[in-house]
């Protein structure tokens, strides 16, 4: 009896173990998820690094040019230490720099709008990473995030959706509608699956990459601070409201360090959700927490003056709601221009008072199928008339 017990235990673990083996060979290869979160994400960090890029034009000599205090002579010697590599520092030449530097504007808008983004997403990690390796230390550490999911959208399929590549494939897929599709031989057929499969999986893993880096990042962000004596003594927000460095506004930092309370709790209020963040991914307790996370980075950029740390962390927050969110946004404007289209009536559709419906059909009351309209006082005149009229023939 023992013995056909542990059989039989055998049996349902080894069944278990295939079902979930199975089950996430499906995930993984059946279909691309995420593609909505992954278009947010493109077009979230392409127009923040455009912005970016656009914000410093002015300053571009400064950080990055062949006159910045961090001299190409030193970005040389960093990129023979690190192995980091950056295509401004093959050349000293002011018009190299300059070229790049519009070569870069250009990559940012076109892997914002989804032009050829297969391409695209490779020249925009490129640039990204030159820029970054070039003056490693003389931007604000939101450029680090930005540079780590570039890399990572470059495995992703970020340009089905929202994108000039999509709007594309919808207009070649309409006029090819009717056409009988071409059929090839079997081999070719295989490596065209083959292709989708691996496409499949690698977007996939792209987009799980994205979620862990984003879990690790608030998971040792909660943990470090649990470590520290001022965010347990709910005294760190209040030091951070009065680094000059951080400062852009004095007075608003001023007025919300006056408020302790509320600077206590908002301090214990981080620490909690940041730790709390990996383990609210898998229920619908993970909307109000990322409510709250936006609101906080939000904080941050205004008290702080860090919008390009705090845009790069929303826009990463993005990955963990499904598509029927992005999906549902686009619903809900289209109810919303209906009814209140719908709302408004017609010039000259309104009913007006005394408004008779058409007599229908031969022999009617006014041999007629056009609407009378009468106005409340004349009705029963007209009535007495019409009466009158049909007795008297």
């Amino acid at each position: 009896m023992e013995n056909e017990a542990q059989r039989s235990a055998a049996t349902g673990v080894d069944r278990w173990l295939a079902d979930r083996i199975t089950g996430v060979w499906n995930l993984l290869t059946g279909r691309p998820v995420s593609l909505y979160a992954a278009s947010v994400l493109r077009i979230g960090y392409g127009l923040l690094y455009l912005i970016f890029l656009l914000r410093e034009f002015s300053h571009r000599d400064e950080i990055w040019g062949p006159g910045s205090a961090w001299t190409p002579a030193l970005a040389h010697q960093l990129s023979e230490q690190t192995g980091w590599f950056s295509v401004l520092i093959l050349s000293d030449s002011r018009a190299y720099f300059e070229l790049c530097y519009a070569l870069a504007l250009v990559t940012a808008a076109l892997f914002t709008l989804g032009w050829r983004t297969r391409v695209l997403s490779v020249l925009f990690a490129v640039m990204v990473t030159s820029f970054h390796g070039r003056a490693i230390f003389m931007t604000d550490g939101g450029d680090n995030l930005v540079l780590l999911m570039s890399l990572y959208l470059v495995l992703t399929a970020c340009g089905r959706r929202w994108s000039l590549d999509a709007r594309r494939n919808r207009l070649k897929a309409a006029r090819t509608g009717s056409a009988p599709e071409r059929v090839g031989s079997s081999f070719a057929r295989q490596l065209r699956d083959a292709r989708t499969t691996l496409v499949t999986v690698v977007h996939n893993c792209g987009m799980f990459v994205i979620a862990a880096q984003v879990c690790f990042l608030y998971g040792s962000a909660g943990l470090y601070k649990v470590q520290g004596a001022f965010w347990g003594g709910g005294t760190a927000l209040h030091y951070v409201l009065n680094l000059e460095l951080f400062r852009p506004w004095p007075a608003l930092s001023a007025f919300v360090d006056e408020h302790t309370l509320v600077v206590a709790v908002a301090g214990y209020l981080t620490v909690l959700l940041q730790v709390a963040f990996p383990f609210v991914l898998f229920g619908r307790l993970k909307y109000p927490v990322l409510a709250m996370l936006m609101g906080m980075h939000i904080g941050i950029a205004v008290l702080m003056g860090l919008p390009l740390f705090s845009g790069a962390m929303i826009v990463a927050d993005a990955v963990f709601l499904p598509d029927r969110c992005y999906t549902f946004l686009p619903r809900l404007r289209r109810r919303v221009v209906q009814r209140t289209g719908s709302g408004r009536p017609a010039p000259g559709a309104a009913a007006r008072p005394g408004a008779v419906p058409a007599q229908g059909g031969p022999g009617g009351a006014y041999g007629s199928k056009d609407r009378v309209v009468l106005t409340a006082g004349r009705q029963s005149r007209s009535r007495n008339r019409a009466s009158g009229g049909s007795s008297g023939g």
